[in-house]
C-alpha cells in the first residue's frame, strides 16, 4: 500500500557542525531530501525467503516510486534474493535492521547488453540521477565468492580444501583457484575463467549522480569494490559498515573516484584491499566534476585493508582540499598510503591529516610510492607494462600530517619518488609518535619536512 504525503522529508542531519575548525575551506555537503511517500517491497509481490527471485519487484517499486515522484521503498525483514537493482532520482532504499539483500549467483543476471560493455552491471547502480539514498540498519550481500578469485598463499589449508569441495578450477600450478563452473551457478558469462574474472562488478557504483546518502546499513562480499561512487556531487556516507575477507581480490571498502563534496564519517571498515581510498581517473569532458576536492573524512575505524587512508593509485585530475581527522586504523597492511605512477599522476594540494592512531600496521605507517603497478589475478611483473611517455606524472605535494600515534609497524615513514623529478616534496610530519619494528625513516628522491616527530624502535621498549 502506498503513503503518499506532500511534504519533503529531510533525512539527513545538519552536518555544518562538522566543518568548524578546519585547516583549509572546504565546501560542505547539504542534506540529500527525500519525498515522503513510502511503499513496501511486499507490494510488488516480493518474497523474503530467501529462495524467490525478487529483481521484478523491486524492479516494479522503483519503476513506481519514481512515477509518482520518488520516495521510499521499505525493504522488510528478510532476505531479499535478487539480481542487479539501477535506482532512480529521489528513491531511497530503507531496510530494517534484520533485512538482507542477497545477490543471486546467476551470473547471467548481471550481463551487460551494451556491446561496449567491458564488465557486468554492479549489483546496484545510477548514472545521472539526482537525490539517491540507502538507509537503514539491514545488509546488503554481494555475494562476492561466486566472482572472486582466491591466492593459496591467502588462505589456510583447510580454506582451500573448502575452495576445491566448491568445484572451480586451479590455475598457476595450483596457486590461484577460479570461481568456475561450481556447485550452485548455472552458467558463466565467459569463454575462460580468465577472462570472467576481468568483468567483476561493484556493489554499490553510482556515476554522474548528485546528492548521495549511504547510511546505518552495511555492505558487505562485493565481487570488486564495495562503494564506488564517481564523477558525482555530494555524497554523503554515515555510519555504513563496509565488510569482506581479509583476503578478498580487489575488496576496496569505499572509493571516492573523480567526486567532489564528499562527507564520511562514522564508517567501520574490514576489508581486502584499500580501505578508505580517494582515486582520479583520465579527465572525462561530459562529467559533471573531474579530480576529487572537498573532502572530510572524521571519525572513521579501519581494521584490515591494504591502507588506512589511499590516495591512488590514479590521481591524474588531481586532489585538492581533503581534510582526514579523528580516525583509527587497527590491523592495516599500511596506515596512510599515498599510490601513483606515471602514466597514472596528477597533483595533490591542500591535503591535512591529523590526529590519527594506528596499531599493528603490518608495513609502512606513512608511504609514498611513485612506481606502483597494479597485478591483476594471476600476472607476473614481466606482465606489467611500463610507461613509453612520461605524461600524468604523479606529484605528491601540501601534505600535512600531524597528531599520529602509532604503535607497531615495520617501517614508520617510507617515501620514493623518481630520480630528476619532483614527485614527492612539500610534505610535512608533525607532532607525532612512530614505535616500528624495523626502520624509522626510508627516504629516496623525496623531500619530506618532520617537526617534533619521536621515532622509538620497539625492541628497545
Amino acid at each position: 500500500m502506498m503513503l503518499s504525503l506532500s511534504c519533503i522529508c529531510m533525512h539527513a542531519q545538519d552536518y555544518a557542525s562538522r566543518y568548524t575548525g578546519l585547516p583549509v575551506e572546504v565546501a560542505a555537503v547539504t542534506p540529500v531530501k527525500f519525498p515522503s511517500r513510502t511503499v513496501s517491497l511486499t507490494d510488488f509481490g516480493a518474497k523474503g525467503d530467501g529462495m524467490t527471485l525478487c529483481s521484478e519487484a523491486f524492479s516494479r517499486a522503483i519503476e513506481s516510486l519514481s512515477a509518482e515522484g520518488g520516495g521510499r521503498l521499505h525493504i522488510p525483514a528478510g532476505v531479499w534474493l535478487t539480481g542487479p537493482l539501477e535506482l532512480k532520482s529521489d528513491i531511497e532504499l530503507h531496510l530494517d535492521r534484520n533485512a538482507i539483500i542477497y545477490f543471486s549467483p546467476d551470473k547471467e543476471l548481471y550481463v551487460d547488453p551494451s556491446p561496449k560493455a567491458t564488465r557486468v552491471r554492479a549489483c546496484i547502480s545510477a548514472n545521472g540521477c539526482r537525490n539517491i539514498g540507502i538507509t537503514g540498519e539491514g545488509i546488503i550481500d554481494g555475494n562476492g565468492a561466486q566472482w572472486r578469485p582466491v591466492k593459496r598463499g591467502k588462505v589456510s589449508a583447510e580454506e582451500w580444501k573448502t575452495f576445491k569441495r566448491m568445484g572451480g578450477v586451479e590455475r598457476a600450478e595450483g596457486s590461484l583457484w577460479y570461481p568456475w563452473e561450481f556447485k550452485g551457478v548455472t552458467h558463466e558469462v565467459a569463454a575462460t575463467p580468465e577472462k570472467q574474472e576481468k568483468m567483476r562488478n561493484d556493489l554499490f557504483r553510482v556515476n554522474n549522480c548528485e546528492n548521495i546518502l549511504l547510511e546505518g546499513v552495511t555492505f558487505q562480499n562485493a565481487p570488486k569494490f564495495h562503494v564506488h561512487p564517481f564523477n558525482s556531487v555530494n555524497v554523503i556516507i554515515d555510519g555504513i559498515t563496509v565488510r569482506c575477507p581479509w583476503n578478498a581480490q580487489n575488496g576496496d571498502a569505499i572509493d571516492i573516484s573523480d567526486c567532489h563534496r564528499v562527507l564520511i564519517v562514522n564508517a567501520t571498515i574490514d576489508c581486502g584491499d584499500d580501505g578508505l581510498c580517494m582515486k582520479s581517473g583520465s579527465f572525462k569532458p561530459k562529467a559533471p566534476v573531474n579530480g576529487c576536492e572537498d573532502i572530510l573524512i572524521e571519525d572513521c575505524t579501519v581494521y584490515h585493508a591494504h591502507g588506512g587512508f589511499v590516495i591512488g593509485s590514479e590521481d591524474i585530475c588531481g586532489m585538492h582540499r581533503i581534510v582526514v581527522r579523528d580516525c583509527r586504523f587497527a590491523g592495516t597492511d599500511t596506515g596512510l598510503r599515498f599510490k601513483s605512477a606515471i602514466g597514472r599522476g596528477g597533483k595533490t594540494g591542500d591535503i591535512y591529516i591529523s590526529d590519527i592512531v594506528m596499531t599493528d600496521i603490518k608495513n609502512e605507517a606513512v608511504i609514498f610510492e611513485c612506481s606502483y603497478a597494479d597485478r591483476p589475478a594471476g600476472s607476473k611483473d614481466s606482465d606489467v607494462s611500463k610507461p613509453v611517455v612520461r605524461e600524468n606524472i604523479p606529484e605528491f605535494t601540501d601534505i600535512h600530517i600531524s597528531g599520529v600515534t602509532c604503535r607497531g609497524c615495520r617501517t614508520a615513514v617510507s617515501a620514493t619518488g623518481i630520480e630528476g623529478l619532483e614527485c614527492v616534496h612539500g610534505i610535512d610530519i608533525s607532532n607525532s609518535t612512530f614505535v616500528y619494528d624495523v626502520n624509522a625513516t626510508v627516504i629516496k628522491d623525496a623531500e619530506v619536512k618532520f617537526t617534533d616527530v619521536t621515532f622509538e624502535p620497539a625492541r628497545k621498549l
